[in-house]
């Protein structure tokens, strides 16, 4: 009987020990791993996926080497970081990234570093889809080729959104902000290239979005829209909006688009106001070389 207890015992500590190892803080992918892998150091899983479910919330995924690391669903506070690698998310024909953290606190994700590309016979939908969650940060990505969104944010309670230093590149709508309901979509964009979309940068209703320091480039539509008969608020400071069909665009009676020391020039418009959108211009703006230059309908001293 004891040594049937020990045995027991054994097994217990056993189970105990995997639980544990399988909750690692920090996991990692290759792109010669396998998912049946505890995602060790030594011993790497090979999909983002795989490596979710032995990572504990709020640690961090890192891949070893160049790879693609697959589609992934997130569910949990996570860091994704390909730092120091060609790491990659390829998703032709599908989402390359949901976030939908719907328990728990701090539910903030990172992605870092990472090639998120929709690239294929058929486009992929989404970069990145954010549905869920307290914020989501990307940081020094590579987004491209995506049939609706490069980046979108349309989170079900309030959230931030922080872009930093991230090309988004050939999507219908590169970056797109939109609060649920009577949700808030915040967003900072710094830092960061918009180019070769539809529409550049689009905040909808219920949108506080801050645009600083980007360069919005040869997008057909808008470079950057403000669209909302509600609530949409969006800053642009120290920006390049360049050939696009118009460079800023304020839509609604809801929307005030702001300008500040910004340039605005070979667009096929320079700015505009639609349907009552207040299209503000505070100080510095250089609007130039435009097919039509447009017109600001508001302006203050005071950013």
């Amino acid at each position: 009987m004891k040594k049937f207890g020990y045995v027991v015992l054994a097994l217990l500590m056993c189970l105990m020990s995997v639980s544990v190892f399988a909750q690692a803080t920090r996991t990692w992918v290759s792109g010669v791993g396998d998912d049946v892998n505890p995602c060790s150091r030594t011993a790497p899983c090979k999909t983002f996926a795989g490596a979710i479910s032995k990572t504990a919330t709020g640690g961090i995924i890192d891949a070893l080497d160049p790879g693609g690391f697959g589609a992934v669903t997130i569910t949990k506070a996570i860091t994704l970081e390909g730092n120091g690698t060609l790491a990659s998310i390829l998703s032709s024909g599908v989402q390359g990234v949901i976030v939908n953290i719907t328990s728990g606190t701090n539910r903030n994700v990172v992605l870092r570093n990472i090639l998120i590309d929709g690239s294929g016979t058929t486009l992929g939908t989404n970069g990145v889809n954010f549905i869920a969650g307290d914020a989501l940060t990307v940081e020094d990505c590579y987004i491209k080729s995506y049939s609706t969104t490069g980046i979108l944010f349309q989170p079900n309670s309030n959230a931030q959104l922080n872009v930093h230093r991230t090309s988004v590149l050939q999507a219908a709508i590169g970056i797109r902000t939109l609060g649920v309901g009577a949700v808030t979509a915040q967003a900072t964009i710094s830092d960061s290239m918009v180019s070769k979309n539809g529409t550049g940068i689009q905040a909808d209703q219920n949108s506080k979005m801050t645009v600083r320091n980007c360069y919005v480039d040869g997008n057909t539509a808008d470079g950057i829209l403000g669209t909302s008969s509600s609530s949409c608020s969006v800053t642009v400071d120290f920006t390049v909006t360049a050939n696009n069909g118009t460079g800023m665009r304020s839509n609604g009676g809801g929307t005030e688009v702001r300008a500040n020391n910004c340039t605005i020039t070979g667009n096929a418009t320079g700015v505009s106001s639609t349907n009552s959108g207040q299209m503000c211009s505070y100080t510095s703006n250089r609007v130039a070389q435009n097919g039509s230059p447009g017109a600001f309908n508001c302006s203050s001293t005071n950013l």
